[in-house]
């Protein structure tokens, strides 16, 4: 591998991100690539899993850097081809709705000239990633009342459905109000227990849906994935607890169980929704899995980042 292969840099964009705002970043990395005289390129998507193939072939070619721009569905197509690669380093310019899994980096939701900068020193550390089902996450995997929530987005043919905030907060408002609890078993670190499950998350994270701090003592380094269990919940619990995870304060009432571990299986009745880094599937059982120190990532040494070992 010659040593401009190593340093070559490529930039793949999801165009529709952040309603479109990811597109129009194009010109400006375009300058940035020649205002720090890097060796780059820039790649568009142009169809779900597109930023996979790209990635993959980068990697084999021997492409350094990878990086994402779009939101957090964006960056983890383009990193989930990028595990357990010691050879590659991975890093995302945020650019979708939510973007969380920007959070643990300690970069902002959108670049100034001050993170442009930052970012291209090429700070660099190896965090946790975890694994469910097959299906890695950079972020977090929810189930239950979240994942209702999200599902209410999608058509019956799997499309997202169109609409603006006020139609989100609505499916919230909707779900606080009639959505039912599933049985659920839990296995993990030698217990096994049941429990009715208003929502479980899993993670590798602190921040979800964009303010929820579902996980706030989540280190994205340390060996182990955070479980925020929360039991059955009537309806003034479900609007109380709501209003305490934005600030994590949710984690100290006696209706949620909060814990450390390397693996967890749970299994329920029948097929329910959850979310992986913002994508919805269906499952009846999840064997999650932590992959320690499994992507290179370039994070911002100054910021608010969910490091550990730096």
């Amino acid at each position: 591998m010659t040593e401009e292969k190593k340093e070559k840099w490529i930039f793949i964009v999801n165009p529709i991100a952040g309603n479109s705002f990811a597109g129009t970043m194009v010109p400006e990395i375009e300058n940035k690539i020649k205002e720090y005289n890097i060796n780059g390129e820039v790649v568009l998507t142009e169809c779900p899993g597109h930023a996979t193939e790209i990635s993959k072939s980068s990697a084999e070619k021997g492409v350094k850097y990878i990086i994402a721009v779009g939101g957090d569905g964006t960056f983890n197509e383009v990193a989930r081809s990028l595990i357990n690669n010691k050879e590659v380093v991975a890093g995302i310019i945020p650019a979708g709705s939510g973007n969380d899994y920007c959070q643990i980096t300690g970069f902002p939701n959108r670049f100034t000239d001050h993170e442009w900068d930052i970012f291209f020193r090429k700070n660099v550390v190896a965090q946790d990633v975890g694994n469910v089902n097959g299906t890695v996450f950079l972020n977090g995997l929810g189930i239950g009342f979240d994942a209702e929530v999200a599902a209410q987005n999608y058509t019956d043919e799997g499309m997202v459905r169109k609409g603006g905030s006020d139609k989100y907060i609505w499916q919230i408002v909707k779900t606080l109000l009639f959505f039912r609890e599933k049985r659920m078993v839990v296995i993990s670190n030698g217990d096994r227990h049941e429990t009715d499950c208003f929502m479980n998350t899993v993670s590798i994270g602190r921040r979800f849906a964009g303010s929820f701090f579902l996980t706030p003592k989540a280190i994205a380094d340390d060996g182990l994935l955070d479980v925020c269990s929360i039991k059955k919940l009537n309806l003034f619990h479900r609007f109380r607890l709501l209003l305490m995870v934005p600030k994590g304060k949710h984690i100290n009432d006696k209706r949620v169980n909060y814990f450390q571990t390397a693996s967890i299986d749970l299994e329920f009745p029948g097929k329910v929704p959850y979310h992986v880094d913002g994508e919805l599937f269906f499952a009846k059982t999840f064997n999650v899995r932590l992959i320690p120190a499994g992507l290179n990532i370039i994070y911002n040494p100054d910021g608010n980042h969910f490091f550990k070992s730096v």
